[in-house]
C-alpha cells in the first residue's frame, strides 16, 4: 500500500508539472498527505524493528530527525508566506533527494521483516542518509530565512 501510495504521488506530481495544472486543493493536500503518509511508515516501523536493540537506536533516531524537519520546515513555509517570502522556501532538489532515499528505505523496510538481512541494512542506510540529507536541507531552508527571523528584521 505504501509503495503505490509513493508511486502514485510522484506520478501525480510529474503530471501536474509536466502539464501545469495545479489547484490550491491540492497544492495544500499533497504535502500534507506526504508528511502525514512518511510519519505514520515511521512510527509504525520504529514500534516494528524494536526488537533490533543494536540498530534500533539508528531508526529512531532517523525517525525524530525526519518528523521534526517536517515540522520545523512547515511551520517555516507558512511564515514565509505570512511575510511574502514562500518562493524563497522552496523545494530544492536536493528535497527532492531527500524524499528519494526516505521512500526507497520505507518501501524495503516496510516490506521485509525486522532481521538484518542485506536488504534491511540497505534500507536502514538509506533512511540514515535520507535523515542527513534532512538535517541539512532544513539548515539550508533556515540559512535563506535567517534574514527574516533575526530580531532586527522588522526594523529593515
Amino acid at each position: 500500500v505504501f509503495s503505490l501510495a509513493a508511486v502514485t504521488d510522484w506520478f501525480d506530481g510529474y503530471l501536474a508539472r509536466r502539464w501545469g495544472q495545479s489547484t490550491p486543493f491540492g497544492a495544500f493536500l499533497d504535502p500534507v498527505a506526504d508528511k502525514l503518509m512518511v510519519s505514520v511508515a515511521l512510527v509504525l516501523l520504529v514500534e516494528e524493528h524494536a526488537t533490533l536493540h543494536y540498530v534500533h537506536i539508528l531508526l529512531t533516531l532517523s525517525a525524530i530527525i525526519i518528523i521534526g524537519r517536517e515540522i520545523v520546515v512547515s511551520a517555516l513555509r507558512e511564515w514565509m508566506a505570512e511575510i511574502g517570502a514562500r518562493a524563497q522556501v522552496a523545494v530544492s532538489k536536493l528535497g527532492k533527494w531527500k524524499t528519494t532515499a526516505q521512500m526507497v528505505a520505507l518501501v524495503i523496510l516496510l516490506a521485509n521483516p525486522p532481521q538484518l538481512t542485506a536488504w534491511v541494512i540497505l534500507g536502514y542506510t538509506l533512511l540514515i542518509v535520507a535523515a542527513g540529507l534532512t538535517l541539512w536541507s532544513m539548515l539550508q531552508y533556515l540559512l535563506v530565512a535567517w534574514p527574516h527571523l533575526r530580531p532586527d528584521a522588522e526594523n529593515k
